[in-house]
């Protein structure tokens, strides 16, 4: 029901970018370009500085920009109320999640939601801790699962489930005879770590930081962006990784990886991100919840 025009310039508004909001929005950049045009010429006055390849809102763009959120949030709650009247649940669920979240625990959890509520037509969005957050800020998706807890002011954090961090290596690399590691041990060995942005290299840095060691003493030989890269990688023989035991439970069960417990362990909670004093619809609380559970159970069984 929201006027098209103002979803646009809110994302544009919020990315400060018309290239990255034509992304969040699926559309051309010349579309965006030609909504926040009619826009403007809506109200007879710019609503964005640009110079020099970046861009800014203007004293009237940042009135807009305020009434927007209002709007666009109140048009979305009106929409859900209205649906719920069936008393059936249905209708769009935009959930993002971070790469090892979205990569070896949602897709089942999704199919099986989808599988309790026919009518309910999931988008999963995948990007590291930071970009998920981003995208829920940004109101572009509903939920985002993430890897750590949340540091934005702006965002609701519900810690949903614990998820132990391992080192990972090939069976016959040096660390593999080991029971237990402690972070100085793994000075030694060549690591292969996840790239800056993601919960778990940002959960590990800080747990090797307590432990007295810094990550530029850490012999870093790769950066990868995905937990299915690292563990290709990893099965190479090159070095180890630090990863979800929920990642490698597969590899495990092969014989590929080998999974060694720190010393002390390393434990996080795998958390779930939604804006502020924004209404949450009976479908996107009955995921929570459905999904949560799921969670708990998944990770309580992993193999130890």
């Amino acid at each position: 029901m929201a006027d098209r025009r103002l979803q646009v310039f809110h994302a544009v508004a919020k990315q400060l970018s018309f290239t990255k909001a034509a992304e969040v929005l699926f559309m051309t950049q010349p579309a965006v370009t030609f909504q926040i045009k009619q826009l403007e010429e809506h109200f007879n006055t710019r609503l964005f500085d640009r110079g020099h390849g970046r861009i800014a809102l203007t004293p009237a763009g940042e009135v807009v920009l305020g009434y927007a959120e209002r709007i666009l949030g109140l048009s979305s709650e009106m929409d859900v109320r209205l649906s719920e009247l069936t008393g059936e649940i249905g209708g769009s669920l935009m959930v993002g999640a971070s790469t090892t979240i979205a990569e070896f625990m949602l897709p089942g959890i999704l199919g099986e939601f989808k599988s309790t509520y026919p009518g309910v037509r999931s988008r999963l969005v995948v990007g590291n801790s930071e970009s998920i957050e981003n995208r829920v800020m940004e109101h572009t998706i509903d939920i985002g699962f993430i890897e750590s807890l949340s540091h934005e002011p702006n965002l609701e954090c519900e810690v949903c489930c614990d998820d132990e961090l391992v080192v990972i290596c090939h069976p016959r690399f040096p660390l593999a005879r080991h029971k237990e590691l402690t972070p100085q041990k793994l000075l030694e060995h060549a690591f292969i770590s996840r790239e800056p942005g993601s919960g778990t290299r940002e959960f590990t840095e800080n747990y090797l930081r307590h432990a007295g060691v810094a990550l530029d003493q850490m012999n870093i030989v790769m950066e990868l962006g995905s937990p299915i890269a690292l563990n290709g990688v990893v099965e190479t023989g090159l070095g180890f990784a630090i990863a979800s035991r929920a990642s490698v439970t597969k590899e495990q069960r092969l014989g590929d990886i080998v999974a060694i417990p720190l010393k002390p362990r390393l434990i996080r909670t795998l958390s779930m991100v939604y804006p502020k004093e924004k209404f949450r619809s009976r479908l996107v609380a009955t995921f929570v919840e459905f999904a949560s559970g799921r969670l708990r159970a998944l990770i309580a069984k992993k193999p130890a």
